[in-house]
C-alpha cells in the first residue's frame, strides 16, 4: 500500500512511523509519504487559511491551498488514489471501514486544522470524509494516525502473528462483536482466579466459551 498524509505538521508523525507494525510494512515495500501544505501553498509567507465568509470565530483551510497540495503530489489526474478528508462530519470510522480501506492500493488522508476545510474541498477535491468519532480535535493528525493504524495492521506482514487481526474486536470472525476476555499468569492473583475452562486444555470448550463471552459482551450496555 501507498499511504499519503497531507498535514501542516509532518513532524507529528515521527512516533507513528517508528511503530513496529509500520516498519514491518515499510520493509516489505509499503510506502508512507508526508506532504506539508505550506510547501506548496500558492499564498505568500506560507499562508494556508483565511477568515470565514459570513463572519464567525476561527480560520478555515483554503480550498486553493489544498488543491495546490494535491496538484503537486498527483497532477490533474487523481483517479488512481482514494482521497479522504478527516472531518468530524464524515462517515464514522469503524472496523468495516478499516477492512475496506486496507484493500486500496493508494490512499490519501487530508488533515484539517482550525475550523476545518473550506466546504469545496469536501464537495470537489476528495472521494469522501471519515470521522473517528463525534467529537472535535485540534487537527486531523491524531485522527489520521488512528485511521492509518487500523488500516495498516490489516495488511499482510504488519503483525508478528498473521492470525492476530483475524479474530479481534468487531471482526467478521466474531460476527462484529467485541473480543472475548484474555487472561495470563498467574492463574490466581489476590483471590482472583482465571476461569477454569481456560486451564482445562479442552480447546473446543475454550473456543465455545470465548464465543459465548464475545456474544455476551455484544449484548451489554457499554456504560
Amino acid at each position: 500500500m501507498r499511504l499519503d498524509v497531507f498535514t501542516l505538521f509532518p513532524d507529528h508523525f515521527g512516533w507513528f512511523l517508528g511503530q513496529r507494525h509500520v516498519t514491518n510494512l515499510l520493509d516489505r515495500g509499503s510506502e508512507i509519504r508526508l506532504f506539508d501544505y505550506r510547501e506548496t501553498t500558492p499564498l505568500s509567507a506560507g499562508q494556508v487559511d483565511d477568515a470565514p465568509y459570513g463572519g464567525g470565530a476561527g480560520m478555515v483551510m483554503r480550498v486553493d491551498v489544498v488543491d495546490a497540495a494535491l496538484e503537486a503530489a498527483y497532477g490533474s489526474d487523481r483517479s488512481s488514489v482514494e482521497i479522504l478528508a478527516l472531518s468530524p462530519q464524515g462517515r464514522v470510522f469503524e472496523e468495516v471501514t478499516a477492512v475496506e480501506l486496507s484493500g486500496i492500493d493508494h490512499l490519501a488522508l487530508l488533515c484539517g486544522r482550525y475550523e476545518g476545510f473550506d466546504e469545496r474541498v469536501i464537495e470537489h477535491l476528495v472521494d469522501g470524509s471519515v470521522s473517528i468519532g463525534r467529537f472535535v480535535l485540534s487537527g486531523g493528525e491524531l485522527a489520521a494516525m488512528v485511521v492509518a493504524d487500523a488500516v495498516l495492521r490489516k495488511l499482510p506482514g504488519a503483525l508478528g502473528d498473521e492470525s492476530s487481526p483475524i479474530e479481534e474486536s468487531f471482526s467478521e470472525a466474531l460476527g462484529g462483536a467485541p473480543e472475548y476476555p484474555h487472561y495470563t499468569r498467574p492463574a490466581t492473583y489476590r483471590d482472583w482466579p482465571v476461569p477454569e475452562i481456560l486451564l482445562s486444555g479442552d480447546h473446543g470448550a475454550v473456543r465455545d466459551w470465548r464465543l459465548a463471552e464475545s456474544r455476551d459482551r455484544a449484548g451489554r450496555d457499554p456504560a
